[in-house]
């Protein structure tokens, strides 16, 4: 019978695909990560035994190329880490494998992590010597295999999706499936008999997808790009956020709490007046429902949000670069004097990829959102919804995103509501503070920037932070009006980029004039659309034309609060 009726056993141990095929005559049992290789003429009990055993080891990540590097040219002590880690693997298997326990007795295991054994096949320590039928390992062969096929284990990267800079084409997976376009996971559970669906899920799941040279020609060619950037700045890091209280004041209420004084710009007299909004920022305590709290995917947003890089990224192994990898270049000279000839990736190369981007995204939640556009929706829902949209992006991104309200009851009530501090996530109770926050108030909103600038400069815990506002562009309050308003949110902003906070400014179905939203925004970038889905073909250069338009830092007095008691 042939060795190939162990594929699915070896496939379901190792966590992927994986063949199984007889060795050379006289070659011990080995895999290369993706075929498991048994012994020529032995009993199917001994074959079934070596395809569980090389298997385990691929699902237990002791294959990883990490530790294959380590082990290149050393056979003693490869064959010492392979008796530590095929004992450890089959502890961890016989938990859940009856057809594991069998084997233990080859021994109980002494370490505990693959770590672990490499280091101590490296000592003096004594290890038991391994029994014929847990074969070998070649770590030279398991290093020539695939990327993907050093393990079957998920690695924190596997589930952070990052991704190499590597030709990756596009497929229409079902989460990332166009709006319009039938679920695949659909069109398999409508007629899974007659639809060639089945078989399709079926080569996938074994392994049995076409190569690459069977398409026809003039094929479309897959792009190079980054699909996803998840991992936050060196400094990022969770902080606690700031409460000055726990619960939503009335409309008009006089305020017995402390806060923080802002100053004004006085644009006919030239001068900041000291003190004189107070700004109160809160956690925003909702009622519990079963509404909707489902946000909006914007594929083209995510794609476009993907390809900003704002720091250098060191990429190591490359086949050519800026500098030599010293790494690289010892292991291809190990790999030289052991006989083999492996590829020259010997370089280092720097490119800008590196995100470390915390961004706060201030909402307009004051009465003038109310008004309605043609469509019937009102400005405050295409806002929220644009707002929901972004801060999910970006959290998938791997940025820290923060989402607060503002709205304001005269000088002395500047509420922000927080929807989403930084160190939360955007969740089901995140969303569902967004979805029943309710317009209200007016629109102080310079006062509303400065104290969102403030929240960026001391929670964010990122190089790179940036301002995202979602108005109107109508500021209006009490003494707070025309050229007066439209001056200190124009200061207010000049203030934050000139303290390194990169400003942008949206006014997302809003019927705004162009020429009034320059007067309140000319500093930052800005746009207006009817709807996001409009700006997400822009948003990356939205982005970064903000982040590049950074004044030099300078320290200006009149930006600091004055605290409350």
């Amino acid at each position: 019978m042939s060795v190939d009726r162990f594929r699915f056993l070896a496939t379901f141990l190792a966590g992927r695909s994986v063949g199984v095929a007889e060795a050379s005559a006289g070659e011990a049992a080995h895999t290369d990560g993706q075929f498991v290789f048994v012994s020529a003429g032995r009993s199917d009990a001994e074959q079934r035994r070596e395809v569980l055993v090389q298997s385990a080891l691929l699902g237990a990540g002791s294959l990883d190329h990490r530790w294959m590097r380590a082990l290149r040219g050393r056979p003693k002590i490869a064959r010492r880490y392979l008796a530590l880690e095929v004992r450890r693997a089959l502890a961890d298997l016989s938990q859940r494998l009856p057809l594991a326990v069998e084997l233990r007795s080859a021994g109980e295991p002494s370490t505990s992590t693959p770590e672990q054994s490499l280091k101590v096949a490296r000592g003096r320590e004594t290890v038991a010597e391994p029994p014929e039928w847990f074969g070998v390992i070649h770590p030279f062969r398991l290093l020539a295999a695939p990327a993907d096929a050093r393990s079957g284990r998920a690695s924190d990267s596997d589930l952070r999706l990052q991704h190499d800079l590597i030709d990756l084409p596009e497929t229409p997976d079902d989460e990332d499936a166009r709006p319009g376009e039938e679920s695949v996971i659909l069109k398999l559970l409508g007629n899974p008999l007659s639809s060639k669906s089945l078989g399709d899920l079926f080569n996938k799941m074994f392994g049995n997808s076409r190569s690459v040279g069977d398409g026809s020609a003039g094929g479309e060619m897959p792009v190079r790009s980054l699909r996803r950037a998840v991992s936050v700045g060196a400094n990022a890091r969770p902080l606690p956020v700031r409460l000055s209280f726990t619960a939503e004041r009335p409309p008009g209420s006089t305020l017995g709490v402390g806060g923080a004084l802002y100053p004004e710009w006085d644009v006919h007299n030239g001068r900041y007046r000291a003190e004189h909004c107070r700004v109160i920022d809160f956690p925003l305590r909702t009622a519990p429902n079963d509404a909707d709290t489902a946000v909006a995917h914007d594929e083209v947003l995510r794609r476009r949000l993907s390809r900003l890089g704002l720091g250098p990224k060191v990429l190591r192994r490359r086949p050519d670069g800026d500098d030599l990898d010293i790494e690289a270049v010892v292991d291809l000279f190990v790999d030289l004097r052991a006989g083999h000839s492996p590829p020259e990736n010997i370089y280092s190369e720097r490119r800008k990829l590196a995100r470390n981007l915390g961004v706060l995204i201030l909402l307009d939640a004051s009465g003038s959102a109310t008004d309605i556009d043609p469509t019937g929706s009102s400005v405050h829902e295409h806002q929220r919804r644009a707002a929901a949209t972004l801060a999910a992006t970006l959290e998938e991104l791997g940025d820290r995103v923060a989402v607060y309200g503002f709205r304001s009851h005269g000088r002395s009530a500047v509420h922000l509501p927080a929807i989403k501090p930084f160190g939360q996530r955007f969740g089901a109770g995140a969303r569902a503070r967004l979805n029943q926050l309710q317009p209200s108030g007016y629109t102080r909103l310079g006062a509303g920037i400065r104290r969102a600038g403030e929240i960026l400069q001391s929670e964010a815990g990122t190089p790179n932070r940036l301002l995202v506002v979602l108005s109107d562009g109508f500021p209006y309050d009490d003494g707070y009006e025309g050229r007066y308003a439209e001056a200190d949110a124009h200061k207010a902003l000049e203030e934050l980029r000139s303290e390194g906070i990169a400003c942008l400014c949206l006014s997302i179905g809003a019927s705004t004039p162009t020429d009034a939203l320059h007067r309140v925004f000319g500093a930052v970038s800005h746009a207006n659309a009817p709807t996001l889905a409009d700006l997400s073909p822009r948003m990356d250069e939205l982005f970064l034309t903000a982040l590049a338009e950074l004044a030099a830092p300078l320290r200006h007095g009149p930006l600091r609060a004055t605290p409350i008691a």
